[in-house]
């Protein structure tokens, strides 16, 4: 198996002192990842001041039924663009499959059915990606910037977004309070 292979479909976590304070704790569900780059969405945590209502309402769909929730700070790349991460039991041509974290939508079409009642039965929403060039997630990776996890559902779609981050170290069974912010060399 590939690097990339491994990384599609699993949750990066920032490393502890990784240098950039945009990824401070950052919990990134990994999408796409191969020799071209790496695409991935930040759930670890909401954009301040956006709710999913505000969006359908800025987009013309009526809420409808859609619960009003916080909006996930996806990334720095594009912060206008929207993507919801969602459960396998909705789909169009365009939707990109996630491995075991699910499906990614970006149309209106999805927000749509969510507002109808209609759309994925688990979803999450988020403004933004985290995007690398070819070999820069690699590199970064080599010098102890990520920690690729599994995913774990129930940090995934259980867990409150402030909390994924040592969630998902604890689902590893690795306790984050021990992690250092310093590496060595041998």
């Amino acid at each position: 198996m590939t690097q990339a292979e491994y990384l599609d479909g699993r949750i990066l976590l920032a490393m502890p002192g990784m240098g950039d304070p945009r990824f401070d704790h950052a919990v990134i569900a990994m999408i796409r990842h191969d020799e071209n780059g790496a695409f991935g969405i930040g759930i670890g945590g909401y954009r301040e001041g956006v709710r999913f209502h505000e969006i359908l309402t800025e987009l013309d769909i009526d809420p409808g039924v859609a619960p009003d929730c916080g909006v996930h700070e996806g990334g720095p790349v594009e912060p206008g663009r929207g993507f919801v991460l969602h459960s396998d039991d909705w789909r169009e041509e365009a939707t990109l499959d996630a491995g075991p974290l699910g499906l990614v939508s970006a149309s209106l079409e999805v927000l749509r059915a969510i507002a109808a009642g209609e759309g994925p039965s688990r979803w999450l929403i988020a403004l933004g990606f985290a995007g690398w060039a070819s070999g820069q997630l690699d590199n970064e990776m080599r010098h102890h910037g990520w920690y690729a996890a599994a995913c774990h559902p129930e940090v995934l779609w259980n867990t409150p977004a402030e909390k994924r981050w040592t969630a998902a170290w604890r689902a590893e069974g690795i306790d984050p309070a021990l992690l250092s912010s310093q590496t060595g060399r041998a």
